[in-house]
């Protein structure tokens, strides 16, 4: 039998969760099997990955035409249809949350993209989501916006799970794992139990080097003289996020080992991993699992899409790597300074939090207007 790389990741202290759900994955049983027997411990969902799952499928319209005969709006049968998935593929994962003492075992839904900038709205649909999905180990993704922020303080501190998810830069993931320490120790000081609760700070990666990458190569498509200037520019392609999640994993172990966090692990608080997205690569001349293999390590999540599991199940390279090269990856985002290469990576990671909620946004609205077309379809004359 052929090795299962993804087994062995588990035994650097990092869970492999899958990027993906349909109601067709668990359904046949795969999804089953996925964590029975391949080492998948999470489910990460998303506004795209919930319109290719039911834009065009059949396997929805029975329930969509029971929503027809409820008299729901569109909106509500959107919600019945993903919440009863995200229950079931929680049903499926409840022995992993049990077995790993809450560590693992969740599935992630996002709250609508189109309130990433209202807090309130977030408070709200974060507390409702939770409540009617009804599983302990449903995780609500909030995005880590400025407003989003104080939305996660508020929810863990009502002891609601949170994924916070497109987060770019190192300082944005710093102010996630700050936002989370306050709502627990909010809900701490009401003398509530903080020991239930879990958190990821979602980091995205591939977005990141293909967005520099494009920058470099519109550099040199205009014809460098200078073969020292030529190299730079090739050296830091391709290289950026692993860098930059490097750094952001020495940000976290400062934070883990300061006062307040040992305090509240002292009361049984669980850290909140870093969890590593928008993991493939985009570039066909980079290895297909080298956002797996640079960064596994103790208390972190890697989320993979399906082509990606069966890439690295198949051949990845399992070694402790996200603190190889620290000084290098340093290095690397300081070169990003140097004049000529000229790259500013705060303007970067401003860009690509905008358009990670429009990558959001879209295929929401895209999934609305298509579930209103099948409505009409299914509705009886």
């Amino acid at each position: 039998m052929t090795t299962n790389h993804l087994l062995e990741i588990k035994n650097y202290g990092q869970s492999i969760w899958m990027d993906n759900l349909t109601r067709d994955i668990i359904k046949s049983g795969e999804l089953k099997d996925l964590v029975e027997n391949k080492g998948i411990c999470g489910i990460t969902s998303n506004p795209t990955i919930f319109e290719k799952a039911i834009a065009g499928n059949a396997i929805y319209d029975q329930d969509i035409e029971a929503g027809i005969k409820a008299g729901l709006p569109t909106y509500k049968i959107y919600e019945s249809l993903v919440f009863q998935d995200i229950r079931d593929a929680c049903d499926i994962l409840r022995p992993v949350y049990e077995t790993s003492n809450r560590l693992d075992g969740y599935v992630s839904i996002e709250v609508p993209p189109t309130i990433a900038h209202d807090t309130e709205a977030t408070i709200s649909e974060a507390r409702r989501y939770f409540q009617e999905i009804g599983r302990e180990n449903v995780m609500i993704k909030i995005p880590g916006t400025e407003p989003g922020l104080p939305a996660v303080e508020q929810v863990i501190s009502e002891g609601i799970n949170v994924n916070i998810t497109l987060l770019f830069s190192v300082e944005s993931y710093i102010n996630t794992a700050w936002a989370y320490i306050r709502g627990l120790e909010k809900r701490a000081a009401e003398g509530k139990d903080i020991s239930k609760i879990a958190s990821v700070a979602s980091f995205f990666l591939s977005r990141i080097d293909s967005n520099i990458d494009g920058k470099i190569d519109a550099k040199l498509a205009k014809g460098i003289d200078d073969l020292n200037v030529e190299a730079k520019l090739k050296a830091i392609k391709g290289k950026v996020a692993i860098a930059n999640a490097k750094i952001a994993y020495q940000e976290y172990k400062k934070i883990v080992q300061s006062d307040r966090w040992q305090a509240l692990a002292a009361k049984g608080a669980k850290v909140q991993r870093l969890l590593w997205a928008s993991t493939s690569t985009k570039d066909p001349q980079y290895s297909d699992v080298m956002y797996v293999d640079e960064l596994i390590g103790q208390d972190t999540v890697n989320t993979l899409p399906p082509a990606t599991i069966e890439a690295c199940a198949d051949h990845c390279d399992v070694a402790n790597r996200v603190e190889t090269d620290v000084d290098e990856a340093y290095n690397l985002i300081e070169n990003l300074k140097d004049p000529d290469v000229n790259i500013d990576i705060n303007a970067v990671m401003d860009e690509l939090l905008t358009e990670g909620i429009d990558k959001f946004v879209k295929p929401f609205q895209s999934l609305m207007d298509s579930l209103e077309n099948k409505v009409k379809q299914l509705s009886p004359v």
